[in-house]
């Protein structure tokens, strides 16, 4: 058997796996996305019960095999109880962590993305930053930490000089800043028409959490 990995990182997704155990989808500072198979997680005495569980983030200690990683002990730091609890908050959640998968890969540093993830999950929380403006934030930042955002639409003379201001905020500023302001009515709209429009032009797939959010969530 390998020698233990100690991994910082935030499970994305659980499901049932044989009659006791869970896979996992955790993505880590160290070794970016991974899938990893909690033994025995579904028993209600599991020590790694509520670890194996989407938002817990924390250090996980696996074994790595040949095509997964065995997941043995978990230290939460966090488990977002406020995001949980919160039946919209819990919604852009899942979505965020869909998207986040999305845009990572094995053996690749997430520790930007684990950082963006972990940031927006917090600002569901402020109740002074709305959930949409916390979605739009998201994604811009997503696709400019993957290398894909349009840096011109900052300088677009046909968006107002507030929402070319706030793209260029988001575009620039470090994740730590990024859910410290609000938009008037209409920037915000404005931004999120950039955004929205984007997404479509640059994202390939459908993610099942957005399309179960637009229809209990959004209006």
């Amino acid at each position: 058997m390998s020698e233990p990995l100690k991994v910082t990182g935030m499970v994305l997704e659980a499901v049932p796996s044989g009659e006791y155990d869970r896979r996992t989808v955790i993505l880590t500072k160290e070794r970016g996305k991974i899938t990893a198979f909690a033994r025995g997680a579904r028993r209600a005495n599991s020590t790694l019960l509520a670890a194996a569980s989407p938002f817990a983030f924390g250090t996980f200690t696996v074994y790595e095999g040949r095509t997964a990683y065995t997941l043995v002990k978990a230290d939460i730091a966090n488990y977002f109880p406020e995001v949980k609890e919160d039946f919209a908050a819990a919604c852009y959640g899942c979505y965020f962590m869909e998207v986040a998968e999305y845009y990572t890969r094995e053996n690749l540093d997430g520790t930007d993305v684990l950082n963006l993830l972990y940031a927006t999950l917090r600002a569901l929380t402020n109740q002074k930053i709305s959930n949409e403006l916390v979605r739009c934030i998201f994604e811009m930042k997503a696709m400019v930490l993957n290398g894909e955002y349009p840096y011109e639409a900052a300088e677009d003379p046909a968006l107002l000089e507030s929402t070319r201001y706030a793209i260029a905020y988001v575009i620039t500023s470090p994740i730590r800043k990024l859910y410290t302001f609000t938009l008037a009515p209409e920037v915000f709209r404005e931004f999120r028409r950039v955004q929205d429009r984007f997404n479509r032009k640059n994202i390939d797939r459908e993610f099942k959490s957005f399309e179960i959010l637009k229809t209990l969530v959004l209006t």
